[in-house]
């Protein structure tokens, strides 16, 4: 396929990339490269085609007049302290159990998580947010169990920016994703696990109140500490969706128009991350025909 074929039509563009060459002659690192490069241009693509008010790629996404917000409707939910959050979600994962969900998936992590719109999550699934904001590795450690009856056919999972901000070193930050891998693991071997990389934040630009611990974290350790966290993941056995060139500019810094004060997402942002995880659940998740 040319050129042109892949600006029409990126998806059919990266499957039939795929099906040239075939994942057994590549090495897993360069199979994942792949992909992330296929992500990126659909995502890209998508934004155009939003822009122009055309249909996006991924099933019926909402125009951008009807995203008022990134910031969710919580209403007296945002002023409850960590142990709140803790038992709310212990609660909405327990009624996710009881329910029986079918193709449940759980988006859990910290803010980033959290105020993923509804509107944008991929509608073909039912979500389980189980975001805290401000949450750190060792603390989404300590409640993984709260999920552990739900029985989703997926686990997204993206944590460390607040680790970071917090001076916490990267061996720990590494060794907490390790156990929160091996948890997993345990606790759901019929489920795929989906790690996610860390995303960059603004640098000088960053607008965010807490700006001047995010301002001294170089991006460039970010991205260390992604290639350190992937091969973990390969090493557990664990899927591994790097969303981390998506959202990084020439300078190395989450692009602005993907962020509403350097360290937060914008509408954009998620649109991009949703369609990250649509592509990515197509070509990475679904179940092989028998």
């Amino acid at each position: 396929m040319s050129y042109g074929d892949l600006k029409s039509n990126p998806k059919n563009w990266l499957i039939s990339q795929l099906v040239t060459n075939p994942a057994k002659t590549f090495p897993t690192w360069a199979f994942v490269s792949l992909v992330t490069n296929g992500i990126l241009i659909t995502a890209v693509t998508l934004l155009i085609l939003r822009q122009q008010g055309l249909t996006a790629f991924f099933g019926t996404i909402r125009s951008s007049t009807t995203i008022q917000a990134v910031t969710p409707e919580l209403g007296e939910r945002h002023k409850l302290s960590y142990g709140q959050w803790v038992d709310i979600l212990k609660q909405e994962a327990k009624v996710a159990a009881e329910k029986k969900s079918q193709n449940l998936t759980v988006l859990v992590g910290d803010s980033l998580s959290l105020w993923f719109p509804i509107e944008l999550l991929p509608e073909d699934k039912n979500w389980l947010n189980q975001g805290i904001s401000g949450e750190t590795s060792g603390g989404l450690l300590k409640r993984l169990e709260a999920f552990d009856r739900s029985e989703p056919q997926t686990i997204f999972v993206m944590i460390g920016i607040n680790d970071l901000i917090r001076g916490v070193s990267d061996e720990t930050i590494l060794k907490n994703h390790q156990q929160i891998m091996s948890y997993l693991k345990k606790a759901h071997p019929k489920t795929q696990i989906v790690v996610q990389s860390i995303l960059p934040h603004g640098a000088e630009e960053a607008t965010w109140e807490g700006r001047e611990k995010l301002v001294v974290i170089p991006n460039t350790r970010i991205r260390q500490l992604n290639e350190q966290l992937q091969a973990i993941a390969t090493k557990e056995g664990v899927k591994y969706l790097d969303l981390h060139p998506l959202f990084t500019n020439k300078e190395g810094n989450l692009r602005p128009e993907f962020s509403t004060d350097g360290l937060h997402l914008s509408p954009q942002g998620y649109l991009v991350w949703r369609s990250a995880l649509q592509m990515y659940s197509e070509m990475e998740l679904k179940p092989q025909k028998k």
